[in-house]
């Protein structure tokens, strides 16, 4: 039995769900996401929410019970809060900066970065070290933050590079004489 599947997931006040026999429309004050469903789960959608059940007892349908209810569930959190993601850029002379919708980087390397926006994400820098990357879509802002980082991951000899907020970078020694 699924402890995440079987809660119903609720739908916030300003936000509109549309269920259709495979997929499910959401609309909301950020933005409007759609998903489509396995044919592992059946989906209703009641008075509590929308319940999301498996067709069968299979092991395949008990597992796609829980995951169609977390996407689900961050199709209504998205609409309704939207997602964030923060990134740090640790170095001397390394900076970020905007221009226009792109987001320009300066990384030590020959030449600067230029990251242009996906669509449905926005990008911020609020001091010059500081990334702040927003979106309805979970799945987008984290990739969007992953191929931001990918320019330059923090490395761990002396921790320079770009990391997550609040990430631990396992530091080693250096060479020993």
């Amino acid at each position: 039995m699924s402890r995440i599947g079987k809660l119903p997931v609720a739908i916030p006040g300003g936000v509109t769900a549309t269920l259709t026999d495979t997929a499910l429309t959401v609309k909301g004050p950020k933005g409007e996401l759609s998903m489509a469903f396995v044919n592992e789960v059946n989906v209703e959608q009641g008075e509590d929410g929308i319940v999301i059940k498996p067709r069968d007892e299979t092991k395949k349908s008990r597992a796609m019970w829980g995951m169609q209810r977390a996407l689900v569930a961050n199709l209504v959190q998205g609409v309704s809060a939207g997602y964030e993601k923060n990134l740090e850029l640790v170095g001397v002379g390394y900076r970020a900066q905007m221009q226009g919708t792109s987001l320009k980087l300066s990384l030590g390397l020959s030449h600067d970065v230029i990251y242009d926006a996906p669509e449905g994400i926005t990008i911020a820098v609020g001091k010059p070290t500081e990334v702040k990357i927003t979106g309805a879509d979970k799945q987008r802002v984290g990739q969007t933050a992953a191929e931001i980082r990918r320019f330059r991951p923090p490395e761990p000899y002396k921790g320079k590079g770009i990391k997550y907020v609040g990430e631990y970078i396992r530091r080693k020694e250096g060479k020993k004489k």
